[in-house]
């Protein structure tokens, strides 16, 4: 397996409330990186995040909006203690970011939503593959469940035009043909908005 070079976080969000703030800071703790916390006059809070071999240091800022401690962060990571430690943090607080993993002859871009991976790119000698993407099931389902209520739908509609031609051809009151024909336009006009749906 290809040794890593780098970890490059273009850009990572984390999105934490009061409660999530301290449980950010406790999880940071127990990742085995030196930690270092300083809250700010206006409620920012800034956290030195350090290997424990003291080679590598990242600062994560969070700025308070409303009711949330907001980071947005772009780093460059090599260390692994550090690199898993963001991981790991991006994943359980739902963050959102593309990250890219540098190996010696190609990149593994990582594309996370609310800590979750959606999307994997393998980028190399100038080309680009998608290793993984998550399909949205769920969404495909539904989507497929409401093309067959409107299948449904047309089919009832034919029947109901087909039941009115039958009354039509065996009307020979006018007003009554008339009437017929007034429902048959609606129901036309019905079957072009499903079809075109």
């Amino acid at each position: 397996m290809a040794q890593r070079l780098a970890t490059e976080y273009v850009k990572a969000c984390l999105q934490l409330t009061a409660q999530e703030m301290a449980r950010f800071v406790r999880f940071m703790g127990d990742q085995n990186v030196r930690m270092q916390v300083r809250v700010l006059e206006n409620g920012n809070h800034e956290l030195a995040l350090v290997d424990e071999a003291g080679k590598e240091e990242i600062r994560l800022i969070f700025e308070r909006h409303d009711d949330l401690f907001v980071c947005v962060l772009s780093c460059r990571l090599v260390h692994p203690k550090l690199t898993n430690a963001m991981r790991k943090a991006v994943s359980q607080f739902r963050g959102d970011a593309v990250v890219n993993r540098i190996y010696p002859n190609y990149t593994m871009v990582y594309h996370y939503k609310k800590g979750a991976v959606h999307k994997i790119v393998e980028l190399s000698g100038g080309e680009s593959r998608t290793v993984f993407e998550l399909k949205d099931t769920l969404g495909l389902l539904e989507q497929t469940f409401n093309n067959r209520q409107i299948e449904f739908e047309i089919e009832r509609i034919q029947c109901a035009v087909n039941e009115l031609l039958d009354l039509r051809n065996q009307s020979k009151d006018a007003e009554e043909i008339r009437n017929i024909d007034e429902r048959l336009k609606q129901h036309t006009r019905q079957l072009f908005v499903f079809e075109a749906q």
